[in-house]
């Protein structure tokens, strides 16, 4: 047996387990306790507390001016009654590089953490290490010491945190200075958008006062892992909770360094994926038997994934040309902050399942930088008119999670892609994926392709099988409005991936020149017959037109050159796509969404006239020229349709859509599902091709 330190051995010699040797420190009332490593642990009494925030009531210095802050996080609610019936010991300070390196001597020099900077010293906290890290550190205390040493539970953190208070910190209502580390919505490692070295902040442990009942650091410094899956709080008294029996995403709690004040608050909510390790995350540990509670159970599905049919479904191919009246997909209440947002829905991305039905899912948050961003997603059931309520898909708390892409393959499975930010802000992303074989019912837990936070990870709905059996995946390469996209490639059916562009130094974007990266951001990618890569983008504009590139080696050299088609514009994207017939299809937008430029097209008179907005356009000869170019309209009488975030634009002959970031698929039955951030199109090739009517005198 392993005793805890010299003087336990001393006093409980004769104890034979750790649980005896528990229960001696529980029963003796020893005030604090220090293991082998010099771990110093505070013991906590039972009680009860009311666990959660129902009105915040923020104040501006804590949100820095934002709104939809002052009423804290939805997550929050409702305020129940918890007790804690058993003693335990908690760590005083968070687990340092020290006391680590005793389990894993070799940590701090893990590259990532070498490359971003931060907890050098021996007594930082430590960082970059995932919930099993955490986890199985525990395991190998409880084993080297002899007694058991575990993760808190959510419920003993927000006890110990409060330490008796009410108030929005142990603090009170405010948060004094010194506990001030960087506050904001960083972008670090972001060389184009952080402030560089100066953002990398001392994490030293024990540098501010600690709460009333002798622990330190439980507002900022680090986030600290718990070990409940997280989940939405039960309505009831509860009595020693565990929190969920399963779930996507492990608790972290107490915020950290490098975000907002709000989101350091006693009730704050915040989760991570249990693989995730970055700069902000770290733990501290409990000393204590797990309480036996059985955890309560998962919420209920979604609805986008109750009651899915699993028969194959599909309606014959039109002949004759096809257009429907474009379907809004995004159907959030107006006022709600979570959840979802109704303030801003954007980036779609969208997929037929086998039996038919559409799946649509989207980022929602007020502001695009912000912790509150999710992602949503939304079903049109085979036959059904109308696009159901949105409901939450995707989302690990208080997390950015740019942006989202969505894939089904020919064997039926869909793929969802999304970038996953350490904090606020897309630039530091992680990628991962995840797949549902259940024509989108349930998915898969998620799967890192790509675990380090950085760019070169935010997904573009732009996504397909090559003829050599690999896939590609597009991504931006930077966080700007210029600079690039990157290519991700799986040759063993989306098992491991690749960029082939990595390490490639930034591209000089213009015509005649090459590099390892498409010009433009938020690229629209496509094969060629011939098994080259073509992609147009946003942003690097070349001789004042969308620039083209153009790979022959499978995305590690892209060719560079002026396409024929305006610039997009900020709230734009363009997609293209080989359709089941043969051609490319591209849709686009004929200038800024806020001025749109008109283009001139040929219509059923052989005249000349001109339109404005989204437009679809066709290739036969692998995007050399493009004809049947035609505004995506029914070319009805002029009339106003909302777009994005409510806002309204005119449908008629000559105008149509005139931003949105764009995503299309093409259905079994030939019908391409174009999506803008709000709006559903359904038609055909066969109306693509059709010469819009002629001009109204």
């Amino acid at each position: 047996m392993r005793t805890v330190d010299m003087k336990i051995r001393g006093n409980y010699n004769n104890v034979r387990t750790g649980k005896e040797i528990m229960q001696k420190l529980v029963f003796d009332g020893r005030p604090t306790h220090t293991n082998s490593l010099g771990m110093q642990f505070a013991r906590i009494e039972p009680g009860s507390f009311m666990m959660g925030s129902e009105d915040a009531s923020l104040s501006d210095e804590l949100t820095e001016n934002k709104p939809h802050l002052r009423d804290g996080d939805w997550d929050e609610k409702p305020v129940h009654p918890v007790t804690l019936t058993t003693p335990f010991y908690i760590g005083i300070f968070q687990v340092t590089n020290a006391q680590y390196a005793a389990f894993a001597p070799t940590h701090r020099e893990l590259p990532s953490l070498q490359n971003v900077g931060f907890s050098r010293d021996d007594d930082e906290a430590v960082v970059f290490v995932d919930w099993h890290d955490a986890t199985r550190f525990c395991e190998w205390l409880s084993e080297k010491e002899g007694v058991p040493y575990r993760l808190p539970t959510e419920a003993e953190w927000e006890y110990v945190c409060r330490a008796g208070t009410t108030t929005h910190f142990h603090t009170g209502d405010t948060l004094p200075p010194e506990f001030h580390k960087n506050v904001g919505e960083s972008w670090y490692p972001d060389a184009g958008r952080g402030r560089g070295a100066e953002e990398i902040m001392p994490l030293h442990v024990g540098q501010t006062a600690p709460n009333a009942w002798g622990v330190y650091d439980m507002h900022g410094n680090i986030e600290e892992w718990c070990q409940d899956w997280y989940g939405p709080y039960e309505p009831h008294q509860q009595v020693d909770p565990v929190g969920k029996e399963d779930g996507l995403y492990r608790v972290t709690r107490g915020g950290s360094h490098s975000t907002l004040l709000c989101y350091l608050r006693s009730a704050n909510r915040m989760g991570a994926v249990p693989e995730d390790k970055h700069w902000y995350i770290g733990f501290r540990v409990v000393c204590a038997e797990m309480p036996q509670t059985a955890p309560t159970p998962v919420p209920k599905v979604a609805r986008w994934g109750r009651d899915v049919k699993q028969e194959p479904a599909s309606a014959p191919a039109p002949e004759a040309p096809y257009f429907a009246e474009p379907l809004t997909f995004v159907k959030i209440p107006d006022g709600s902050n979570g959840p979802l947002f109704s303030a801003h829905n954007h980036v779609p991305a969208i997929a037929e399942c086998p039996n038919g039905d559409m799946f649509a899912a989207w980022y929602s948050c007020v502001t695009e930088r912000g912790r509150e961003l999710t992602v949503a997603a939304s079903r049109l059931r085979f036959g059904e008119p109308e696009w159901e309520p949105a409901e939450p898909f995707w989302g690990p708390p208080d997390r950015n999670n740019h942006a989202t892409s969505l894939w089904r393959n020919e064997n039926g499975r869909i793929y969802h892609f999304n970038g996953l930010s350490a904090a606020a802000t897309w630039g530091p992303l992680a990628l991962v994926m995840r797949y549902s074989d259940d024509n989108g019912a349930t998915w898969s837990k998620p799967r890192f392709i790509s675990p380090e936070h950085r760019l070169r990870h935010m997904p573009i709905a732009s996504v397909f099988r090559r003829q050599d059996g690999s896939i590609l995946l597009a991504c931006d390469a930077v966080s700007g409005g210029n600079g690039g996209t990157a290519i991700w490639l799986s040759d063993d059916d989306a098992e491991t991936w690749y960029d082939p562009g990595e390490g490639q130094p930034i591209p000089e974007f213009a015509a005649g020149k090459q590099g390892g990266w498409i010009a433009g951001i938020h690229a629209a990618v496509v094969e060629l017959t011939d098994e080259r890569l073509m992609a147009y983008g946003r942003g690097d504009t070349i001789d004042g037109r969308m620039p083209k590139s153009v790979s022959s080696d499978s995305g590690k050299t892209w060719h560079y050159s002026a396409s024929q088609f305006p610039v997009l514009s900020g709230g734009q994207r363009c997609v293209l796509l080989r359709l089941q017939e043969g051609p490319i299809f591209l849709a686009s937008f004929t200038g800024d969404r806020r001025e749109p430029t008109p283009m001139p097209i040929v219509d059923a008179s052989g005249k000349e006239r001109l339109v404005t907005g989204l437009f679809g356009a066709l290739s036969y000869n692998d995007g050399e020229t493009w004809e049947h170019i035609r505004p995506i309209t029914d070319d009805g009488v002029d009339r106003e349709i909302e777009t994005m975030d409510g806002r309204l634009f005119t449908m008629g002959l000559n105008s149509a859509e005139p931003g949105g970031y764009l995503a299309v698929c093409q259905g079994q039955d030939g019908i391409i599902h174009l999506i803008s951030s709000r709006l559903h199109y359904r038609f055909n090739l066969a109306w693509l091709k059709e010469r819009p009517p002629a001009g109204r005198i």
